[in-house]
């Protein structure tokens, strides 16, 4: 076999050949064997390509910075199909959000006390997107590793709840075990941060009651609170009505517009499994 034919010459021609700039990857990922070439192919990639980026986003928070270059997300299209990766830079961009049409899967955790009182937590001024808003108890992506592309049973997105809960709440993962997350829906979604960053998802809910010990990561997170249904609502009405400088983020408010507080009483009421709905993709805005 001559070296222009050779399989893995072939393959490694159209990683040289993609965009320097998006670092994106089409590449199908049920080809598992692939999976780490491909990776360390685009990490080439990308290297040269961001150094510029890097520069201009010299005043970025050290942590974030790592964070928004070192980590992959993964694309869908809008039927929650893989159809690649990018930098979690990239896909928080609202000029390729909006060129691109790039849409990357997220997890949202509602996890309750043993008094079915839901943990909220307040960003950090650090973040990138939407810093100092108050959200459910995490809010992150599975990344585009083997242990977080696992679809069967919505695995890889548990096993991401999981590594986020103990990254930004400094929950063990022994207070969270995989199995005790249920996952209730998915909607998608498109939000503008500022000027230059947003996001673009497509949401998995999950749903968990555990009584966990907590230490926060401040990088991650300013404060922490339980609320019951009363306090949630005076949040919601501080919030629209400006008062205190309090905001939300849109997906969760969005999901209590929805969702939330029918999916709370079916909690208390031991029936969540009624409201079940993986099936759907709810288009919100």
């Amino acid at each position: 076999m001559s070296l222009t034919t050779a399989p893995s010459f072939q393959i490694w021609r159209r990683f040289i050949a993609a965009s320097p700039i998006t670092c994106r990857s089409k590449v199908s990922i049920s080809k598992s064997s692939l999976l780490k070439s491909h990776r360390r192919a685009a990490s080439l990639r990308c290297y040269s390509s961001s150094s510029a980026t890097r520069m201009a986003d010299a005043n970025m928070d050290a942590v974030q910075r790592r964070l928004m270059f070192e980590d992959e997300c993964i694309l869908v299209d809008e039927n929650d199909r893989v159809v690649g990766h990018d930098t979690k830079y990239n896909c928080h961009l609202m000029e390729k959000i909006e060129a691109e049409n790039l849409l990357h899967r997220a997890f949202s955790v509602f996890l309750f006390n043993s008094k079915y009182e839901l943990l909220l937590q307040q960003r950090s001024a650090t973040k990138v997107t939407f810093p100092l808003v108050w959200t459910n108890t995490c809010c992150s992506h599975p990344l585009y590793r083997e242990s977080e592309l696992i679809e069967e049973n919505v695995l890889g997105v548990r096993n991401a709840a999981q590594r986020k809960l103990l990254d930004e709440l400094g929950i063990p993962a022994e207070d969270v075990p995989v199995d005790q997350f249920t996952p209730l829906g998915r909607i998608l979604y498109k939000a503008p941060s500022d000027g230059k960053w947003g996001e673009h998802e497509l949401d998995y809910l999950l749903f968990t009651v555990r009584e966990v010990n907590m230490k926060p990561n401040p990088d991650e997170v300013a404060d922490v609170k339980y609320v019951n249904r009363e306090q949630l609502k005076e949040l919601l009405r501080k919030a629209d009505a400006g008062e205190e400088g309090l905001k939300l983020s849109p997906w969760f408010r969005l999901v209590v517009d929805n969702f939330l507080f029918k999916w709370w009483d079916h909690l208390e009421k031991g029936t969540l499994e009624e409201v079940i709905d993986m099936k759907t993709i709810h288009k919100l805005t």
